[in-house]
């Protein structure tokens, strides 16, 4: 499909799977790195449902290799997030979630649960799924409840919802409005099932994971511009986000960057 058949269903069913969106050498490559950081980082299973008590998270990817880089500026994901966010659009967290054998089914959830917003509502988060192995409905594959983003609330967490199984494979990523009914599913299989949750945010939203505090200045610096903008080092709409009329970018990584304050246009 094309970024307007891709535009369609997410407005339709808040949903859609980019097939063949990434090689799957990077797959293998991400898939090889996530498990090193496991071990390195002694990255165990949580303890409550939410997250999963079969189930190894490593969160601020970006602070953790360069092979992360270019999962934030990934040219049709992007473009599907601007549709649903807006320009300025942010980083809202980075991780990887990888299910391990034995996993329950994820709570049917909104991403934007916490937000204290009548719904519906225009996106405020909008996320997306980077399936580093397949995903199966036997291993955990994400299920999701189509259409879900336009209903007038959220779901109760912990009762059952029917819902469908996003089914794909390694190289492909799933994306949603932040409004949709989802979870991750139970792994009934022998091995594990890998995935990037990669999660933007408008740019009047405060991010999941604190990216200016969160990655370390040194590595910021060697972002290319577009991801240091996506990590928060930018002013939203010359307004949000400013340090004393100045961007961040230009306070804190680069006294040459450019700022245009709203004040300056008018």
């Amino acid at each position: 499909m094309d970024t307007i058949d891709h535009v369609a269903r997410l407005d339709r069913d808040g949903c859609t799977v980019i097939e063949d969106a990434f090689d799957v050498e990077l797959a293998r490559a991400i898939h090889a790195d996530v498990m090193r950081l496991e071990r390195e980082l002694r990255i165990q299973p949580a303890t409550n449902g939410f997250e999963g008590r079969a189930t190894t998270r490593v969160y601020n990817l970006l602070a953790h290799g360069a092979i992360y880089e270019q999962i934030p500026v990934h040219p049709v994901v992007l473009q599907l997030m601007q549709h649903l966010l807006g320009e300025g659009c942010l980083v809202s967290s980075l991780s990887s979630i990888n299910i391990g054998p034995g996993e329950i089914a994820q709570p049917i959830h909104a991403d934007d649960q916490v937000m204290p917003l009548p719904k519906p509502h225009p996106a405020t988060t909008a996320n997306s799924m980077w399936a580093i192995t397949d995903f199966t409905e036997a291993n955990g594959a994400t299920r999701i409840i189509p259409g879900t983003h336009l209903a007038d609330d959220s779901p109760v967490y912990g009762q059952h919802y029917d819902s469908d199984c996003a089914e794909m494979r390694a190289g492909s990523i799933l994306v949603w409005h932040g409004s949709l009914w989802h979870g991750g599913g139970a792994n009934t299989t022998d091995e594990p099932r890998m995935g990037i949750a990669m999660n933007y945010c408008a740019g009047w939203v405060r991010q999941q994971e604190n990216q200016q505090l969160g990655i370390p200045l040194a590595t910021v610096r060697g972002f290319s511009p577009a991801l240091q903008e996506l990590c928060g080092f930018g002013i939203y709409r010359g307004l949000i986000g400013h340090i004393d009329k100045r961007s961040p970018a230009q306070v804190l990584l680069d006294p040459q960057a450019a700022t245009s304050m709203l004040w300056e246009r008018t």
